[in-house]
């Protein structure tokens, strides 16, 4: 799979994804730190890239907007945890989730639950 961790986390939350063989560029990486969330998510659509975030806004984006892609994987409540540990966290859960976000969906990862919305909401 391809990723983008956005600029509200640590680039090393994409390192464990690259070592098991996934894509993951971080927003720093392409020059997008400073940039407006909209423009966030249309180059992961260009790129075909599930962005990796934190920020609520993007969920709001797309239920807003009705777009269909891309999809976007949202971390809730990590205040606190390594990169490491969010990595983990998005590793051990992927199988379950990556058909869904193949197809486009916005998918939420809290501490204990795992929410699933198919695009557009």
């Amino acid at each position: 799979m391809r990723f983008l961790p956005d600029e509200n986390l640590s680039p090393q939350v994409g390192l464990l994804p690259e070592k098991e063989g996934h894509d993951c560029v971080h927003t720093n990486d392409l020059g997008l730190s400073t940039k407006p969330d909209p423009v966030v998510l249309e180059k992961c659509k260009e790129e075909n890239r599930i962005l990796i975030s934190a920020d609520t806004d993007f969920g709001e984006i797309l239920a807003k907007s009705q777009n269909k892609q891309p999809s976007v994987l949202l971390l809730r409540k990590q205040s606190g945890r390594s990169a490491g540990k969010i990595a983990d966290l998005i590793l051990l859960n992927l199988d379950k989730v990556a058909d869904d976000l193949s197809n486009w969906a916005l998918v939420v990862f809290t501490d204990d639950k795992v929410r699933i919305r198919s695009l557009p909401i």
